[in-house]
């Protein structure tokens, strides 16, 4: 059954990412994005874009997997370390190591695909 409550959809969305269904991950997300405001927005889209850039890379696609990762760096960048739950910088660090890898023409491999672990209470 599909959570109906965007709190719901949310935690999917994290459960869909930390099971490598990034796609999926990024569709949940954007059913919350669609209906959001500011600063939520930003956010959202921020890991919707990380989302879709693992999606990318498992698609074979590092190129566009690099430039979704500095896309979705940049919009979460003004966000708190912890937001929604979400241990924030675990995500963000995680994200920039991959980008600069990816852009070295490196491949980190999927034994490194990142979780986003819960923010610390």
């Amino acid at each position: 059954m599909e959570p109906r409550e965007p709190s719901d959809k949310f935690q999917h969305g994290i459960h869909l990412f930390n099971n490598r269904r990034f796609f999926d991950a990024h569709e949940t997300w954007e059913e919350i994005w669609l209906q959001s405001a500011e600063p939520e927005k930003g956010f959202l889209q921020g890991i919707i874009q990380i989302a879709a850039a693992f999606h990318h890379y498992l698609r074979g696609n590092a190129v566009g997997s690099c430039s979704l990762l500095n896309a979705g760096l940049r919009r979460l960048a003004n966000c708190p370390a912890d937001f929604r739950g979400m241990a924030l910088d675990s995500l963000r660090q995680s994200a920039r190591e991959w980008a600069d890898l990816l852009a070295e023409g490196n491949d980190p491999g999927l034994a490194r695909l990142p979780q986003i672990d819960r923010a610390r209470q």
